[in-house]
Order: structure tokens, then sequence, then C-alpha cells
């Protein structure tokens, strides 16, 4: 039986966060350690320039993201890690698949039309104001991430299912010019993934200000859930699950039996104060082992540089035949 092929993007813009964790991280760490899977995880930097106007944060970000993976135990040795900006064939294979890229593809991508649609909003007589060309090709770039090692699995969320829709479209065309070369990826949304509320109740996310990051210091991670937002209900009055930010970040890390023990609690009217207390000291010791390691490799920028570039290396045994391959069938060759 041949193995899949599943590569996973990780973004290299903020401070990974307990959403990260349990929506995005730790479902791509254990499939890490798969035998029936070829897993090739990539740090996103280009895709970072698209909205950056902070080199630092941009440096650091990638810094804490390729750390928080290795603290969080993802498998290098079976598992491909690299950063997306040390394989140079991507940004070859893009301009060639930008020549088999219909416009009317990108003008339907969601954030070129969300980008327009605030233009509009706003009155500006020119609905491209201020939108790069970075922006209107993200998808061709992360259609040459995904064709450049064959995927065949593509784990992303609802909001990038799209990407990997117009990949499929690309690849295609592709083929249909040059030879079935390139392999036609598949989308996987995860229906079961874990989505976390923020400290007022949305959506955890950067956008809101509203995480908790995932390594934070102890003393601030206490803090943190402390701010959580509650309601007014007092301590013996029976509390609902359903909607309590509290106990869905408690049940994205507690077993099923002591998930089951805290509704209990909950129905017993169980005081917010405590429930805090509590799930701070869960999580902490949850994750205290993995911050000793975070905080070790933080201070070692150049043990986590040669990880990358030995994950680049091993990327490029099989990013170097395919582009040659596809030079070739497009009519880039030597004349003699």
């Amino acid at each position: 039986m041949s193995k899949q092929v599943v590569l996973t993007g990780i973004t290299t813009t903020g401070t990974p966060h307990l959403g990260n964790y349990v929506g995005a991280i730790r479902p791509a760490v254990e499939a890490s350690r798969r035998s029936d899977v070829d897993g090739y995880y990539f740090m996103a930097d280009y895709h970072a320039l698209v909205k950056n106007t902070d080199p630092d944060g941009l440096q650091q970000s990638s810094l804490e993201q390729a750390a928080t993976w290795l603290a969080l135990g993802l498998d290098t040795k079976t598992a491909v890690f690299y950063r997306q900006s040390d394989i140079p064939e991507i940004p070859e294979f893009t301009w060639i698949l930008n020549s088999v890229t219909a416009k009317g593809l990108m003008n339907r991508a969601h954030a070129y039309k969300a980008a327009v649609a605030a233009n509009e909003l706003a009155g500006s007589r020119d609905p491209d104001q201020g939108i790069t060309m970075a922006l209107f090709c993200y998808p061709v770039l992360m259609a040459a991430d995904i064709l450049m090692f064959r995927a065949n699995k593509v784990p992303v969320g609802k909001d990038q299912q799209q990407h990997v829709e117009m990949a499929r479209d690309i690849a295609q065309r592709f083929n249909h010019h040059f030879g079935e070369i390139l392999v036609v990826p598949e989308a996987v949304i995860g229906e079961n993934t874990a989505v976390l509320s923020g400290l007022d109740g949305r959506k955890m996310s950067k956008s809101y200000n509203n995480t908790i990051p995932l390594f934070a210091p102890a003393k601030r991670l206490r803090k943190l859930i402390m701010k959580i937002k509650t309601n007014s209900l007092e301590p013996g009055e029976p509390k609902e699950t359903e909607g309590c930010t509290l106990f869905e970040i408690y049940q994205a890390f507690a077993t099923e039996p002591e998930v089951e023990a805290m509704r209990r609690r909950y129905a017993g009217g169980i005081g917010w104060g405590e429930l805090k207390q509590e799930l701070f000291e869960y999580i902490d010791a949850h994750l205290c082992e993995a911050r000793e390691e975070y905080n070790r490799l933080i201070a070692a920028p150049d043990h986590i540089e040669s990880v990358l570039l030995s994950g680049a290396e091993r990327a490029r045994e099989v990013a170097t035949p395919l582009l040659a391959e596809i030079r070739q069938a497009v009519g880039i060759r030597r004349l003699g």
C-alpha cells in the first residue's frame, strides 16, 4: 500500500495560542508519527509577506512557530519540516503555474473579493486600491506549495478550502496542456476539529486580541484564564456547559471521564473562581513539559535553523527533479 502524501502549511504571523494548538498543531503532530503518511510541514514565510509590515516580527514569529512545533513533538525523522523560502524551486514553479492560471479564477478568490468589497464599502473610486499582486496571486503560490511535493491530502480549515480547489483546477489545466505530471490534491476538512473561544467569548483569534498564548509563563497563563468572560451565576447555582468558554477549553484537553465529571460539577453549581483555578492548573500541568522544551529551543535559534535547513535538503530531493521534469515539459530546455 502506497503512502499518502500530506502537506501542512504553518503561518508565520503572530504567536501560537491554545486555539492553534487544539485546532491544527496537535492533530498535525499526531499525523507526523503515522507510518502510512509522508508528511510535509513548512513555515509559510513567503505567504506572510502578503500583509507583512514588520520584518523583525516575521522573523520572531518564524522562530516561535518552529520552536512550538518542535517542542510539541513533530517527528522530523519521518516528516519533512522546512521553510518555504529555502526551496528556490517554489517561486520558479509559481511563475510557471501563473502561465496556466486564469485571471478569472483569481478574481473569485475570497481574500481578493473581500478586499475589493472593503474598498467599495469605503467609497473608493478604485476597487483595487491597496491590493497587491501578492494578495491577488496568493492562491497560485499555495498551489505551488502543494503541487511541488505531489500532495494527495491537504488538511485545511474551511476558510482555506477554496485555495485547495484552485490548486486542483490549476493542476488539471497544467496536465491538460503538458501531460499527466502533477498530482491533483484533495482538501481534508476537519469536521470534528476543535475551535476554541477566546477571553471575550468570540472565536480565539489574534484579530480579536483575545488569545491565550500557548506557552505563556504560568503566572501570565493564570492571569489570562482568570480574565475569561463568564456570566453572573453565583456558586451553588447550576451552570450550563453549552456556550461556556471555560468548559470548552477544558474539554479540548481533558479525557472523556474527566469531561463527564466536570459536567456534573457544573450541574452541582461549582463557582466560576474555582473553575478558573482548576482550568489553569490543568492546562499548566498539560503544557509544562512542552513549555520547558519550547523555552530551551527559543534560546537555541541556531539549532532550529539547522533543523529547518536539514528539512529543506530533504524537500529539495523531491522538488528539484520534479521541477526539472516540469521545465522539460513546458519547453525550457537546453539547446544542445
